[in-house]
């Protein structure tokens, strides 16, 4: 089927707007490709000794005389579940890689840290930062110049687009992605998210509340709800970074153990036909990830993450581009936080493979796309099968429950995973997918806080139990690092139990695990930056129009010109927030990828 003429003209767009941009990275590469060829032949010998002493005897005589050589990056850690299995993936690979007369060698790791562990403390405040550190860390890892192609292994919110910034920056290579699948699924969703509003409300106690998480995160492997994590696969394998299927695998499975063989094979084809990665990332592929992120109702981190992902391979993605695709894109998956379902059953009632093929046969994706196994993304929506000890796809997977995966012709929603609002505070943006009447208006006092724990403390005194947005300033990049506001999602789902109108205003970010509370999060400016959050009193009336796009502030412009800015004045004292001063003076706004690149 044709692809949507308005997704065709913001492509166009996009191409438009990053003309000069694009031609400048893709110089870059071509450069750093010739550069690359010769590297090893010009090399010092001591250098080319130091590259290779790890390696057997054969493989070091391989290595100095130009034999074809894998960088392997690995965010492995066992402090990340979904991390855990890709300890034993460097072992796979260089063993798939010597049966094909190549070398892999691990290049490098990369900080990986867990957003589940640090939601709601301070360390949260290190982890968007955290995706800049990995791109980083990827630089210097395959700055050993002595690589043919690279694979990257991560999983995790910002691990996976720190990963693709980096290996952008290393875009005359070709590089692929490797994940680990997801945990087996624990309790329902349904009844953990029951049992935080219970803990919330006091009618359970902590050691109850921890063994009911416990019940839920219960063995390695990515968490099990269509979080940022679970986000990041999906668009990497609609972009064709991974292998057709390489999402939702479990890490155990046999088909996760072919896949990294196979991926092995893929990466050293492309070398041989000399694909970039940079190259073969196009306008198309960057489009067809922002659809991909709004017709699976996916996490709100990636409408930043894609911005600065585009951006290292020389596209300007706006924010207007994304709530533009939105306004067109079906909602056509129902998992948790939007649904009831998890990764796992999404993944056995066709998954990604069935997802793509609703939205090709629909018009909403570019087929003729450069993948890392081939030209065409049509293979990606065929179900993986296993032939003789290999993996093939031939089959086209059918979507097997509709109550989790539809037809475009007959989506869970029209449009609208995300939307954008701008207003006289600034720009914001909501994720509608989990709410139950997203066109509703929501006008209400202001209840104003300049962190999650004086919100917290209101709560719990009773205070907030009354019609009222909470608006909570402080949060953005440049003041903190922006931290997701996570701990604040079950008091307000408990507000709204009792029937009480609430919503939340923020210049940080709430989580891919965001629920059912209108939030406008990524306020922009920010209110440390002068940005009109930072004029908001208590009881100042502020109305939400999801359905027109707008969040405003009630009050007379000649009042507001009289206000002073609230002072914000954020601690960065404590678990490694002083080390990271430069970052939050150098950091780009939300609608630049919050980047400091």
């Amino acid at each position: 089927m044709n692809v949507n003429q308005k997704l065709i003209n913001i492509k166009d767009r996009i191409e438009e707007r990053s003309k000069d941009s694009r031609s400048e990275y893709l110089k870059k590469i071509k450069f750093s490709s010739e550069q690359s060829k010769s590297a090893r032949n010009n090399m010092g010998c001591s250098n080319i000794a130091h590259a290779f002493a790890s390696c057997d005897k054969a493989q070091q005589n391989q290595g100095a005389n130009g034999g074809t050589v894998i960088g392997v990056v690995s965010a492995y850690n066992d402090m990340l579940s979904a991390h855990a299995p890709l300890k034993d993936y460097p072992d796979i690979i260089k063993n798939s890689a010597e049966k094909r007369n190549a070398i892999a060698r691990v290049a490098g790791g990369v900080p990986a840290m867990c957003d589940g562990i640090t939601q709601g403390e301070p360390g949260m405040e290190l982890s968007l930062f955290s995706r800049d550190v990995i791109a980083l860390s990827t630089a210097v890892a395959f700055s050993h110049n002595v690589f043919d192609a690279g694979i990257c292994l991560g999983v995790c919110d910002k691990i996976v687009p720190g990963l693709v910034i980096g290996a952008l920056s290393f875009g005359h290579l070709p590089i692929a992605m490797l994940p680990a699948g997801p945990m087996p699924t624990g309790i329902s969703n349904e009844e953990k998210s029951s049992n935080r509003k219970k803990y919330a409300s006091g009618e359970i106690d902590r050691s109850a509340l921890i063994l009911s998480e416990q019940s839920a995160y219960h063995s390695s492997g990515t968490c099990t709800f269509y979080g940022t994590a679970n986000t990041n696969q999906l668009i990497m394998e609609v972009m064709g970074l991974q292998l057709p299927s390489a999402s939702f695998y479990q890490s155990n499975s046999k088909e996760r153990q072919l896949l990294i063989d196979r991926t092995v094979e893929c990466i050293l084809e492309l070398n041989d036909k000399d694909i970039k990665m940079g190259e073969m990332l196009d306008s198309k592929s960057w489009v067809n990830s922002i659809v991909a992120l709004i017709a699976s109702g996916g996490s709100t981190n990636l409408a930043i993450h894609l911005i600065a992902m585009a951006e290292a391979g020389g596209f300007k993605i706006t924010i207007e581009d994304i709530d533009e695709i939105a306004s067109i894109t079906p909602i056509i998956t129902n998992i948790y936080p939007n649904g009831t379902a998890d990764v796992n059953e999404f993944h056995n009632s066709g998954g990604v493979a069935a997802f793509i093929g609703s939205l090709l046969d629909g018009g909403y994706l570019f087929e003729e796309v450069q993948t890392i196994l081939g030209k065409g993304l049509e293979v990606y929506r065929n179900k993986l099968e296993i032939e003789d000890e290999n993996i093939i796809w031939k089959n086209k997977s059918k979507i097997l429950d509709q109550s989790i995966i539809r037809d475009v012709n007959n989506p869970f929603r029209n449009s609208g995973g995300l939307k954008l609002l701008d207003g006289n505070v600034g720009k914001g943006i909501i994720k509608t997918s989990a709410l139950k009447n997203p066109d509703k208006v929501i006008k209400a006092p202001a209840m104003v806080f300049n962190d999650q724990e004086q919100v917290l403390k209101a709560f719990k005194t009773d205070e907030l139990n009354k019609d009222c947005v909470i608006v909570v300033r402080g949060q953005g990049p440049s003041a903190n690092g922006m931290p997701e506001l996570h701990k604040l999602t079950s008091p307000l789902n408990v507000l709204q139990s009792k029937g009480f109108e609430v919503a939340i205003v923020t210049d940080g970010r709430m989580s891919g695990a965001s629920g059912s509370v209108p939030a406008v999060i990524h306020v922009t400016p920010e209110a440390i930056n002068k940005g009109r959050i930072g004029l908001i009193n208590n009881n100042d009336l502020i109305e939400l129009d999801i359905n027109k796009g707008t969040f405003k502030l009630i009050v007379d412009e000649d009042i507001l010109q009289n206000r002073n800015y609230s002072e914000i004045k954020p601690d960065h004292d404590g678990v490694g927030r002083e080390l990271f001063k430069a970052f939050r003076d150098k950091v780009g706004t939300v609608e630049t990828g919050a980047s400091i690149f």
